[in-house]
């Protein structure tokens, strides 16, 4: 595995990319919901890598199952108070949507389903769960986590709204994602993507997801996982590292997007998304943690993506 990423990118872990300011969310706060950081520089790597890896998945040939363990309401509108209130949108999709810069296939992707769910405008953003439904078909199924009564059902609601028809089987489950997640049987005949989203408040979050993985893929080892980790220091997401890198069969990369040095951890610096799995996926990755460090980043910001596990 060492080998095949250094391969597709042999200076993994030293390439830096730098360009553009980010302006939102300068009085972040350690509140990761869905609803407060819609739209940001985040959601943008999350949701592309996201989509990246659906495409890859059907490529091998068989159905998919995605099981998403904090799917949120699904769908964001860009002019609430909490989205507005945190400026992130506008540092984020909005200068997406505004730059006149190629993009890369994967943003290309996403920006093309944000444009699909609003006609006019731009003023609502998809969550994770709506991205997976409107890629799957109809021998495809997904599974949507999320423990607030409120948000399932507003979950449920924007499935049935903006989801596609045939779409996939669709089931939305007022669980706790990481305890559902874990006792999930093995489907054999499918290709399975869990997609591990927290929002980091609690305080057992990383040990909640370190636990989840291991659970997992001691089921289904030939699942492939994704984990989005916020960074705020290079001490916290190193000992998150080496914890997943200690489970069997985690074998894997990191793609890092560090929006700035990393010389203030109370501030939100940048996010990383690990996946485990799918292996072809981590050139695609590269390129567009590098266009985003370009198009949000400030001075000495950094894309590094760098493999996980031996």
């Amino acid at each position: 595995m060492k080998l095949l990423v250094r391969r597709l990118f042999p200076y993994a872990g030293k390439i830096a990319f730098r360009g553009g300011s980010y302006k939102g969310g300068e009085a972040q706060d350690m509140n990761y919901r869905h609803a407060f950081h819609a739209g940001n520089f985040a959601d943008l790597l999350k949701h592309a890598v996201l989509l990246g890896l659906l495409a890859a998945l059907r490529d091998r040939g068989r159905p998919l199952r995605v099981i998403d363990t904090h799917a949120g309401a699904g769908v964001y509108d860009l002019e609430d108070t909490p989205t507005l209130k945190s400026g992130e949108a506008a540092a984020g999709i909005l200068r997406l949507a505004g730059t006149d810069e190629a993009c890369d296939p994967q943003l290309q992707i996403l920006m093309a389903e944000v444009r699909a769910i609003n006609p006019v405008g731009l003023r609502h953003y998809p969550g994770s769960p709506l991205l997976a439904a409107r890629a799957l078909g109809p021998k495809d199924g997904l599974i949507a986590c999320e423990l607030r009564d409120e948000e399932a059902d507003l979950l449920r609601a924007t499935l049935d709204r903006h989801g596609p028809r045939p779409g996939p089987v669709v089931r939305v489950r007022t669980v706790d994602g990481f305890g559902y997640v874990a006792t999930v049987s093995p489907d054999p005949a499918a290709s399975t993507l869990v997609l591990i989203d927290p929002p980091y408040e609690a305080g057992d979050d990383y040990d909640r997801v370190v636990e989840t993985v291991e659970r997992v893929l001691a089921r289904m080892p030939d699942a492939v996982v994704a984990i989005w980790a916020p960074i705020k220091d290079l001490e916290t997401l190193d000992f998150l590292l080496r914890r997943l890198e200690a489970i069997p069969d985690a074998r894997g990369y990191v793609a890092q997007l560090r929006l700035r040095p990393l010389v203030n951890p109370m501030r939100m610096n940048g996010c990383a998304m690990i996946v485990l799995g799918a292996a072809e996926t981590a050139a695609a990755a590269l390129a567009t943690t590098a266009q985003l460090v370009r198009l949000c980043g400030e001075t000495g910001a950094q894309a590094v993506v760098h493999p996980l596990g031996g």
